[in-house]
Parts: structure tokens; C-alpha cells; sequence
């Protein structure tokens, strides 16, 4: 930890310094959208609707089913490319035990094919009644694919919830980031941060652990030539990863520190409190681990001027 001007002008002991961090993260970033991204459900949606009304023509047709079928694939062998939606999965590219004894598999594309004949209608109506679909349209009352889908895609847009927690702390340091720039003319900022882009925008060569290496932020002094390297995180619950963060974000400090860079890693969330042993190991090795209360109150004026 290498923040004393900081902790002295907000009246923090040093012993307490790590107190100060663990006991001032926020408890979410999460905005009002977080649960549901509307919009993208929407937009998800529109891409199968002409397929979902084609489709709608085999709901409640029990007695006609496999015969509807194969009139609707000759008309529009499309349909198969919405078969996945409304088993709530994103692969087009199927493959399932066929037989539990063999063990056989047998795959699916799920795709418009380039030829229709009896077995490749089969293939598909096998699919479909082995994958419980052919119950979807015939017992289960179902009145209208279009918004069955529309709330399938509400499930999946939920799974989508942990990346939008990472771009929501990316935005909230992002904004902070901006607001020292604009306050600090020698200063400029990059996102989404490789060894090529460095080089790139600031003339400047890295050594990096890892060719995979991506920072999510770069400052860099235009006077001085220096440059800031950051990581950002949340963490609203805890986990294995927490503890591998820590100790990976100790050796980057090393590795970045012997260049001359200096490395701030700002993390923050409820989800620390079941790992602050690991956290502490690295607030004690590390010159900066900070976290959005203190990016707020301008220890960014600490550690870069």
C-alpha cells in the first residue's frame, strides 16, 4: 500500500488502512436494468419471428402433427433454424446419447438444408419429438410462439447478468478515469488495453506475463512519459476466483513494477468479505488496491500527479 497522502487527508491511521478498504465496499453496481436487458430481448426476439409464425401453424394439431410437419418443412425447411430458441440454447450444432447401451450419438444441424427428401424429415420430426418439442405444440397450450419466445429469451438475457456487472464497474471507472483527463491535460486513456495497443498510442513497449494479457484501462503522463496500467473487478459474491485474482494481480504488480509501470488495481463488492485474507496478502504487497469509494474522493490526484 502506498497511499499515505490519501489516508492522511481523510484522517485513516496507516494500521487501519486496510480496514478503511474492505469496510467501504459497496454492496452493488447493479442499475435498474441490471435484471433485464429489454431492449436486447426484444431485439433477440425479432430474429425468429417470421419462423415463429410459420411455426404457429402446428400448435394444438395433435392428430395431424407429423403430417402438418412435413407439409409446413417442404414449404419453409428454414423452421429448423428456430428450433433451438424455443429449447432455450444458442447452438445450432446438436449432439445427443442415441443410445444409452451403444453409446451412439447422433447430431443435429440445426440450419436450412440443402435437400429435403423423406429421411431428412424424419430426422428432424425425431428431433423434435425426442426433444419434447412436439409436447410444446400439441398438449401444452401453448397460443403463441412469438411471445413463448419472448420470455425464453427473458431466462437467457438473466444468464447475461455477471458480464453486465463487469461493464457496469467498467463504465462507473471509466467515468472517473474520464474526469481526471479532463482535469489533467497531460493525461490521456485507452480501454481494453493489449501490448500492441500501447505501442500503438503511446509509443511505449511492455513485457507481459501472458500473450492473452488485456488491462481493462491505460493512462499515460504525456510529459513525463509514464504510464498506468489498471484492472477492474466486482465481486458480489465470493468464490475461488477471488483468491486466484489476488495472488495473479501480486505477481503483475511485480512484473509491471520492474518496468517503471505502475499498477492499480481497483476492485470492490460484498463478495471480498469470505476472501480478506487473500485480499490483504495483495493490499500489503501491492502500491495501489483501491476501490470506488476512494476513486470517488480523488485518489487518482495521489497516485498520478
Amino acid at each position: 500500500m502506498n497511499y499515505n497522502k490519501f489516508i492522511k487527508n481523510h484522517n485513516i491511521k496507516q494500521e487501519n488502512a486496510f480496514e478503511y478498504l474492505y469496510k467501504n465496499f459497496i454492496p452493488t453496481i447493479a442499475t435498474h436494468s441490471y435484471l433485464v436487458d429489454w431492449d436486447k430481448v426484444n431485439e433477440n426476439r425479432k430474429k425468429y419471428e417470421l419462423l415463429l409464425n410459420n411455426l404457429n401453424f402446428l400448435l394444438n394439431k395433435e392428430e395431424t402433427f407429423k403430417e402438418d410437419f412435413e407439409y409446413l418443412f417442404r414449404d419453409n425447411p428454414s423452421i429448423v433454424e428456430a428450433f433451438p430458441i424455443l429449447l432455450a440454447t444458442r447452438d445450432n450444432n446438436l449432439e445427443f446419447i442415441d443410445n444409452e447401451i451403444t453409446l451412439e450419438t447422433k447430431k443435429y444441424i440445426l440450419k436450412k438444408p440443402n435437400l429435403i427428401n423423406i429421411d431428412i424429415i424424419e430426422h428432424y420430426y425425431n428431433f423434435i419429438v425426442k426433444t419434447g418439442l412436439k409436447d410444446l405444440f400439441c398438449i401444452y397450450n401453448i397460443k403463441n410462439l412469438i411471445d413463448y419466445v419472448f420470455g425464453v429469451e427473458v431466462g437467457l438475457n438473466s444468464n447475461a447478468r455477471k458480464n453486465r456487472t463487469g461493464v457496469s464497474m467498467e463504465n462507473i471507472v471509466f467515468y472517473y478515469l474520464e474526469q481526471f483527463c479532463e482535469n489533467n491535460d497531460d493525461f490521456s486513456i485507452i480501454e481494453q488495453v493489449t501490448q500492441k495497443r500501447i505501442k500503438e498510442y503511446f509509443n511505449y513497449t511492455i513485457e507481459i506475463d501472458k500473450n492473452s494479457r488485456r488491462f481493462d484501462f491505460a493512462l499515460f503522463n504525456k510529459k513525463n512519459k509514464k504510464i498506468f496500467l489498471i484492472e477492474v473487478n466486482f465481486y458480489s459474491g465470493g468464490g475461488s476466483k477471488l483468491k486466484a485474482t489476488a495472488g495473479e494481480y501480486k505477481d503483475l504488480e511485480i512484473l509491471l513494477k520492474n518496468q517503471g509501470i505502475t499498477f492499480i488495481w481497483i476492485t470492490d463488492g460484498k463478495g471480498w468479505k469470505t476472501a480478506l485474507n487473500s485480499l490483504q496478502e495483495t493490499f500489503e504487497k501491492n502500491d495501489y488496491v483501491i476501490n470506488l469509494n476512494m476513486l470517488k474522493n480523488g485518489i487518482l490526484d495521489d497516485i498520478c500527479k
